[in-house]
């Protein structure tokens, strides 16, 4: 009894090693129903999925299995290919799921016309045998079929997929990870040869848009209200701090522009996938720093009237620039899904701007603190001490 602990650790350290092995399964690791059909194998680079096919140019037809495992028990596969284009909409998909009321697998077809709900339809190509079954030892999906191939056979734009569940029949709609949006690329069934599009421009416009961003929004502006807030404490500090201020400001206003103009051609790109919040920040992020910096022109004289309501107004619109600016940083963060790291970077660099920015608060508060009780402290001339009070008692 006293060997059943150890042994049973054991035991599960094999399982979930086992588990980690079946979910890296690849092309030399796969064993298909009929695997004698396929003569070539393609593990493709998003969502663990891999393309077995033979092509028979003679007649112009290929037999092809997919297989990927779906995000989540009870999903879907998908395997497709565009005749117009490379993305979701144009797409003559083939989807995998098991059937919740025969409780088998089963395989349809859809004609991708919208982003809307997915409806079975005949597809603009010929497919016949088509099957699917699911495997209870590495949880994936395959989907058989043989197709009449649509045109030029070296050069199809195919895109892959998988999805979480599945409603009445019909699919749900899949995440929106980076690897889902870059699960697509050409396929050449004659070389037996395809390219992801794992490093397409797209995919660096993201990163671009978010790099630009977070420079501009996520650190230069919140550095340059620090430089404004607290160096202007010090005389010797003055006008330097007025001009880093404005540096760090408007280089943060022209590359924030840059971001979002990229963000804008991202937008315009993706009809189908709309981050709305993400997207309403950032534009009146970018509205509030434009006010801003046209202001900077009609700022009044440091004795003008109205000089306290300009003062009043140009804090307000800088500090909700600041705490929008770092909220939709992070929001795309959360969209884009990058390494883990570079959101950790982030977080870090903010934190140590935040306690510099903490430090420096209790420093000029002492400072302004010690000012006050200087002024508010009586000086006397240096004949009129206390004796010579007396005196003038006496008298």
């Amino acid at each position: 009894m006293a060997c059943r602990g150890p042994v049973i650790v054991l035991v599960l350290s094999f399982l979930a090693l086992a588990v980690r092995v079946a979910n890296c399964l690849t092309c030399t690791t796969q064993k298909l129903t009929s695997s004698g059909l396929y003569s070539t194998c393609i593990d493709l680079p998003t969502l663990g999925s891999t393309l077995h096919f033979s092509y028979d140019a003679k007649n112009s037809s290929a037999a092809v299995a997919f297989v990927a495992a779906p995000s989540k028990s009870g999903g879907w596969v998908s395997w497709a290919l565009n005749p117009t284009d490379m993305g979701m909409v144009g797409c003559q998909a083939l989807i995998a799921f098991k059937d919740a009321s025969t409780g088998t697998m089963v395989v349809k077809t859809y004609n991708v016309s919208s982003y809307g709900p997915l409806e079975e339809s005949k597809i603009s190509f010929e497919v016949w045998d088509m099957a699917a079954e699911e495997s209870a030892a590495d949880g994936t999906m395959r989907i058989y079929t043989m197709i009449k191939v649509p045109g030029d056979a070296s050069h199809l734009n195919q895109v892959w997929q998988v999805g979480p569940s599945v409603t009445d029949g019909v699919p749900d709609k899949h995440g929106f990870a980076n690897d889902n949006l870059a699960s697509k690329g050409t396929l050449n069934l004659v070389a037996g040869q395809s390219s992801g599009t794992t490093g397409d421009s797209r995919l660096q416009n993201k990163n671009i848009h978010g790099i630009l961003n977070v420079v501009s929004w996520g650190i230069l502006f919140p550095l340059g209200i620090v430089l404004a807030r607290y160096l202007r404490v010090f005389p010797s500090a003055d006008p330097a701090w007025f001009y880093l201020h404005v540096f760090c400001q408007l280089s943060a206003y022209v590359i924030g522009i840059a971001g979002w103009g990229t963000g804008l051609k991202l937008g315009a790109e993706s009809k189908g996938i709309v981050y709305s919040l993400h997207r309403n920040i950032g534009i009146g992020v970018f509205c509030l720093a434009t006010v801003q910096m046209f202001a900077l022109l009609m700022r009044p004289k440091k004795d003008h009237k109205y000089r306290c309501y300009w003062n009043i107004y140009h804090h307000a619109t800088g500090y909700s620039i600041l705490v929008l600016g770092i909220l939709n940083v992070f929001k795309g963060y959360d969209i884009l899904r990058p390494a883990e790291k570079w959101k950790s970077a982030y977080i870090i660099a903010i934190a140590i701007l935040a306690g510099l920015a903490f430090l420096l608060e209790v420093v000029t508060w002492i400072v302004v603190i010690k000012r006050r009780t200087k002024k508010s402290t009586p000086s006397y001339d240096a004949s009129y001490n206390g004796q010579s009070m007396q005196d003038s008692t006496a008298l």
